[in-house]
């Protein structure tokens, strides 16, 4: 209700118990769930989160799912469990979201730009069509995204991309499409966000 998550093939959400979700798929999934009791997550992130899945993680989750769905104590299922617990209490989280905000102002420069990452009007632009000041849509975004405007729309345009990509769309297409001059400067500012560019972040997923 608060945000959306972007998760990459390869990685994982990790969602608290109780929090109401959907989940929208782009393309073809093939996807594992583990329901966990919230007693046994202590230390667990308390917010939803993306995250990196090792190639420890990957294997132990596979062979689990497989696993019955009751199993002895001081069996070897039991401890299979215990090691992915550890890991899931020690999960790399990524920067994978966006907040959604309530001011109706924001909502919707939010449902637009949702609509195309690559409107490259300006905050001022965006306070004539909002009805409110460039002073005032700057101080929402901090006060309520905790982020510039700047940031928060490339945030939305990392996400997009991330979806795309993992479609295998072309690089150039993408960029162009979200509104940057060239592909290299969509490829500078992925590796700026993400620490690699598209090719080696993907690559990385696989490994």
């Amino acid at each position: 209700g608060n945000g959306i998550w972007v998760v990459p093939p390869f990685r994982a959400v990790w969602i608290p118990s109780r929090t109401e979700h959907r989940i929208r798929v782009s393309g073809h999934l093939s996807m594992r769930t583990l329901y966990i009791d919230p007693g046994q997550c202590a230390g667990a992130p308390e917010q939803c989160c993306v995250v990196s899945v090792s190639p420890l993680l990957r294997e132990l989750v596979l062979h689990a799912v497989d696993m019955p769905a009751l199993y002895p104590l001081g069996s070897p299922e039991e401890r299979i469990i215990t090691v992915i617990l550890d890991q899931i209490r020690d999960l790399d989280i990524k920067p994978l979201n966006l907040p959604i905000p309530e001011d109706e102002r924001l909502k919707n420069i939010f449902v637009q730009l949702s609509k195309n990452p690559g409107d490259k009007r300006t905050l001022e632009e965006w306070g004539r069509t909002t009805g409110a000041t460039r002073r005032t849509l700057t101080r929402l975004f901090k006060s309520e995204m905790g982020m510039s405007f700047g940031q928060w729309r490339q945030q939305i345009r990392i996400l997009e991309s991330l979806r795309r990509l993992a479609e295998d769309e072309p690089v150039t297409t993408v960029a162009i499409d979200l509104g940057y001059d060239s592909p290299s400067a969509f490829i500078s500012m992925f590796k700026k966000a993400l620490g690699r560019t598209p090719g080696q972040y993907f690559a990385a997923g696989r490994d």
